[in-house]
């Protein structure tokens, strides 16, 4: 199974903090300009934080994909996008019918899975910047998609993302759209293929040998 591309989205964790009255605004409607603002210097704390832990030469590499799974577990929707990447199979009419078993074992091996295969290749972006472009309201549930840009000193054509930054009680990133290419989309997709093909059990297996 081809894993989803475009890893660094996982590498823009850190927390920031947003009050309660800010989190029952963003239940009531669209976003406000303030909470853009707010989203939007999420992303940017993000980017400096997650951009410092890989330029630290002084830790290793275990030291530093220990600081990417604290933040990923603080800071990333990953229960809610683990679910909405087997939605097909939790549905009604789905022809697999999951126990409660199967999925509370694939949500207890998502993180790991998710941090294991992609923390090696954040490496490669340690000398990116990540600069905000704009804000828009998503929906009517104060969540926000922030624009950016992504550029490497080194050279490179720019790469520009979206992110979308789930309202609460604290802000979470719960997808990106990377050049047009929806990468929840994309790995449930890959999800869709393996289970197919091995079964739900085998994916989770699967899930538990990433390395």
């Amino acid at each position: 199974m081809k894993p989803a591309i475009f890893a660094i989205a996982l590498a823009l964790m850190s927390p920031i903090a947003v009050s309660p009255a800010a989190a029952q605004q963003a239940a009531a409607g669209a976003a406000t300009p303030a909470q853009q603002k707010a989203a939007g210097a999420f992303i940017d704390n993000l980017a400096n934080q997650a951009f410092a832990v890989l330029q630290d030469k002084s830790l290793t590499r275990a030291e530093g994909r220990a600081k990417f799974r604290a933040l990923l577990r603080a800071n990333f929707d990953v229960d809610g996008t683990g679910l909405r990447l087997i939605r097909s199979y939790r549905a009604p009419n789905s022809p697999i019918k999951l126990t409660d078993a199967q999925i509370e074992a694939y949500r207890a091996a998502l993180p790991d899975f998710v941090v294991n295969t992609y923390s090696d290749r954040l490496y490669d972006f340690a000398t990116a910047k990540v600069s905000v472009v704009r804000t828009v309201p998503r929906g009517n549930r104060g969540d926000v998609d922030v624009y950016t840009r992504i550029t490497d000193p080194k050279g490179g054509k720019p790469i520009d993302a979206i992110w979308q930054v789930k309202a609460g009680a604290k802000p979470l990133v719960s997808n990106i759209t990377v050049n047009g290419v929806n990468v929840a989309l994309t790995q449930e997709a890959d999800f869709k293929a393996y289970i197919e093909k091995n079964g739900f059990d085998a994916l989770v297996d699967f899930m538990k040998r990433t390395k």
